[in-house]
């Protein structure tokens, strides 16, 4: 007998398929997931898991995160560039040898950028309110928390596991490789995060409806 626990299942598997379809898609279509800047690229491949957490909770999150990862490896994999080492234990450059710590800079940024943002998005919830101008706000600081999860724990992975291999393969002295980092999560994390935080608070509110109508249906 089809009960009602059976179609919330086969919901929730609907939901995070089509969420992973996406993410797949982005990450594979060159310059899909990407929007231009001028002087940089914004990736906005983390922002169907970051909205995935919001809608679908944790545990379905940190599942679209890890497609996230896996999209990550794959591409690091197939198609590398210099510093690929970092993100894949298949790929070498000279002395660079990816290894298990680079699955751990692959995945488990990723995996939080799933479970992060739901935890910001309830905490401010329940901290301001449900009014919709609110909820924009809750939507927004859990697009840019989200974004810089998923920034700071990379940059800061690949300092703390690879920063000499990664130093060499940029051309950097020892003392300029954190700055370097630093400068990155500057110029691209940062803006990475605004639009990330522009897009989860337009299309966050519409979906959150759009689900709660469907739960009352």
């Amino acid at each position: 007998m089809y009960t009602h626990g059976s179609a919330q299942k086969s919901r929730g598997l609907v939901q995070v398929a089509l969420f992973s379809a996406i993410i797949v898609v982005m990450a594979m279509v060159p310059f899909l997931g990407y929007i231009p800047l001028g002087f940089m690229r914004a990736t906005i491949i983390h922002i169907p898991v970051i909205l995935g957490s919001v809608l679908l909770g944790p545990k379905k999150g940190a599942v679209l995160g890890g497609v996230f990862g896996l999209t990550s490896l794959v591409t690091n994999t197939v198609s590398p560039n210099v510093t690929s080492f970092v993100f894949t234990p298949f790929y070498s450059l000279g002395d660079a040898h990816g290894n298990l710590a680079s699955l751990i800079v692959c995945m488990v940024p990723r995996i939080l950028v799933g479970v992060v943002p739901f935890f910001v998005y309830q905490g401010l919830k329940k901290l301001l309110g449900d009014a919709p101008r609110r909820q924009y706000l809750c939507l927004g600081a859990a697009g840019f928390v989200g974004s810089m999860t998923n920034t700071l724990l990379v940059m800061n992975l690949i300092f703390a596991f690879f920063g000499e291999s990664y130093g060499a393969a940029k051309g950097l002295a020892a003392d300029a490789v954190y700055p370097f980092i630093l400068s990155l999560i500057g110029v691209q994390g940062v803006p990475e995060a605004l639009v990330a935080t522009l897009i989860v608070a337009l299309v966050g509110r519409p979906l959150l409806r759009f689900a709660a109508g469907g739960k009352k249906a």
